[in-house]
């Protein structure tokens, strides 16, 4: 199957090398347009595949055309391409925010896939959720659960508006996650750890306990019962984070992002 990418920017690479990486395609069977040249030469040099500043070129006999470019281009971007799609295509963007109705206007293509994936793509652990327009047959779909599995986990949606959901949840929550991350090494340098040190205890502690949360059985208010013991180090900490309104800050975190989702 070929794949046209309009897009080669962070998230269109790291589709780029979980597809790779889980072999469900080959780097011959990728074609990446991009504006910029030097990002071109990289991801041919990185990934081997074939890299243009042609869109046309690029989505040309592709079974896929993934949109991977920021929403405020997308119009400029696809102008040219308006028509020029055939039924057995079927078009995959990322973009936040653009909807299927929009896409399908601007492309005058009616066989659309929305996902909201995350940048987890790139070591195999992204969660895509998506949904299809009524016009993509199910083979195509299969592809697309295919394609969305090599980059890690993916859920089907029947209504559009779970993705500017998803968009606040599974797709700004690694940044959300990356901020505790950063307070957790600091708070270990603090007490004396190293850089380093910090790091590598930080990075595994959270690594460990969202493996554990995905493998169990109980739900994370069971899990952090837990390892709370009363009168303990863990309780003692929650503590603090409960007296600075950590948890009401994360859920205001979630809305924000959904409110700007739909802004967009």
């Amino acid at each position: 199957m070929r794949i046209g990418f309009i897009g080669g920017g962070y998230m269109g690479e790291a589709l780029v090398s979980a597809f790779l990486k889980a072999g469900a395609v080959q780097p011959g069977d990728i074609v990446v347009s991009d504006v910029a040249e030097e990002r071109r030469k990289q991801l041919a040099a990185d990934y081997g595949v074939e890299a243009t500043a042609d869109n046309a070129e690029a989505v040309s006999n592709a079974g896929v055309v993934v949109l991977a470019v920021k929403p405020q281009v997308f119009s400029d971007m696809v102008a040219p391409l308006k028509g020029t799609l055939d039924s057995g295509q079927t078009v995959l963007s990322i973009m936040a925010g653009v909807s299927i109705e929009r896409i399908e206007s601007e492309l005058a293509h009616d066989a659309i896939v929305r996902v909201m994936p995350n940048t987890a793509a790139f070591v195999a652990e992204a969660m895509s959720v998506w949904t299809a327009s009524s016009a993509v047959a199910e083979e195509a779909k299969r592809s697309i659960t295919g394609l969305l599995g090599a980059m890690g986990r993916e859920l089907e949606v029947s209504d559009e508006s779970y993705l500017d959901m998803a968009t606040a949840v599974s797709g700004s929550g690694p940044g959300f996650v990356f901020y505790v991350l950063e307070g957790l090494i600091d708070g270990a340098k603090k007490v004396g750890f190293s850089r380093e040190q910090a790091e590598e205890l930080a990075v595994q502690t959270l690594f460990g306990a969202a493996t554990l949360a995905r493998e169990s059985d109980k739900d994370a208010g069971a899990l952090r019962e837990m390892v709370t013991s009363k009168g303990g180090t863990t309780a003692a900490g929650l503590q603090k984070l409960d007296d600075a309104g950590v948890r009401d800050a994360m859920i205001s975190a979630v809305i924000a992002a959904h409110e700007r989702a739909k802004e967009l």
